[in-house]
């Protein structure tokens, strides 16, 4: 292993939950590679990996280069569509996952809330393919549960129409909202949706490590509640 921030992963042998990260690490907006920026002295995707752990059988990071990403000892998977934007990371994830469930979140989410994660995983029954938050008015398809063996061959056709659109494959699949009501009872600030984007995002988050009594504040750990 590299680094003291790698992760360690195996899978289970009974997979039920797969966590699917998608860490395509273009960044044109930043301008550059945002999957290591470090907060709190490790890098976004450092945290996401660690919050999804816990919750799933196994781990899947998309990224069109591997390379970058071999230190974490995660599986990498590239996209089968390249170029198709963020709906070709998702059909990627879900096309390779081995569980019944997918978590596909952004590496880029440093916030993620395991306990809101696993209320989305309670939502999921025979009825649903797809759990999708509701926040501040807007879809979160990258912070959402999904049934692979559905949604993946429905992404699939979406992207064989020409669709980029993240939803794009949603008409054709179950979709169940988690309102924005039931979200706020598990984080009620909406931080999990937090990603970064911009220079301006960067700069927020880096604000966001301390309290007002200098104390770090960070993403809490697995277990821990928040501050």
């Amino acid at each position: 292993m590299g680094a003291g921030w790698d992760l360690e992963y195996r899978a289970a042998p009974a997979i039920r939950y797969t966590g699917v990260v998608l860490a395509g690490g273009q960044s044109r907006r930043l301008g550059r590679d945002k999957r290591f920026l470090e907060l709190g002295g490790r890098p976004l995707i450092a945290w996401v990996l660690e919050r999804l752990a816990p919750l799933v059988d196994e781990l899947l990071i998309v990224a069109s280069d591997p390379t970058p990403l071999g230190t974490l000892g995660v599986p990498v998977v590239a996209d089968r569509f390249p170029g198709q934007g963020v709906l070709a990371g998702v059909h990627a994830g879900l096309a390779a996952a081995q569980g019944e469930w997918a978590f596909v979140v952004a590496a880029d989410m440093p916030w993620l809330n395991p306990a809101l994660l696993q209320a989305m995983s309670q939502l999921g029954g025979a009825d649903e393919d797809a759990v999708v938050p509701r926040w501040r008015g807007e879809l979160e398809p990258l912070h959402a549960l999904y049934r692979p063996a559905v949604c993946a061959p429905a992404a699939e056709a979406a992207l064989q129409r020409g669709e980029r659109r993240v939803i794009a494959f949603y008409p054709a699949v179950r979709v169940r909202i988690m309102e924005e009501a039931a979200v706020a009872c598990w984080d009620p600030a909406g931080q999990s949706f937090s990603n970064i984007n911009t220079a301006a995002d960067w700069e927020n988050a880096l604000r966001r490590q301390f309290s007002s009594s200098n104390e770090i504040f960070l993403p809490e750990e697995p277990g821990q509640e928040q501050s």
